[in-house]
């Protein structure tokens, strides 16, 4: 599956929540803010397949992944995400055809976008071959689970950093 291929949906994004609190007492001054207050980011480690989600310096979870085969490797760097979108679509690079979201798209049941060249793009998403996760067999984009990329997709937001170490 060529997962840098075009997009054809609209991008989702997530939306904020509404958090009320009162001021702590004075005495209270130095305690932790809320974990949504927390910066989030991805860490991507390529050759453990697995990605970290870190709230401040403190990995909270992590999820096995499937990354680029040899040739399309996972591109490194820092980047940002780029793009959230539910039940994406798929448009197959080589002739043109979209399949819709269901349970035969090669995007699985969502997408988060953190590299282009602007025509072309490399994120995090479902599959339906949840059996080649932990092994370099796409081309360039971040295989998970269908149940993962769903936990993650709800953990970030547009912007957040996203590392992705050899």
């Amino acid at each position: 599956v060529l997962a840098v291929a075009l997009l054809s949906v609209n991008l989702a994004v997530m939306g904020s929540k509404a958090i009320s609190q009162t001021a702590p007492p004075q005495s209270e001054a130095l305690v932790a803010p809320p974990a949504d207050e927390i910066p989030t980011r991805l860490v991507l480690k390529l050759k453990e397949r697995k990605v970290y989600v870190f709230k401040g310096d403190k990995a909270v979870v992590s999820y096995p992944v499937a990354v680029g085969k040899k040739g399309w490797e996972t591109p490194t760097g820092n980047f940002k995400i780029l793009q959230l979108i539910p039940n994406p679509s798929w448009q197959n690079p080589w002739n043109g055809k979209v399949i819709p979201a269901g349970p035969n798209n090669p995007l699985g049941e969502r997408w988060i976008g953190f590299w282009t060249d602007g025509k072309n793009f490399v994120g995090f998403h479902g599959t339906p071959g949840e059996h080649l996760i932990g092994q370099a067999v796409s081309h360039g984009c971040v295989r998970m689970r269908n149940r993962d990329v769903k936990a993650l997709f709800d953990q970030v937001k547009m912007g957040t950093p996203v590392i992705v170490q050899p």
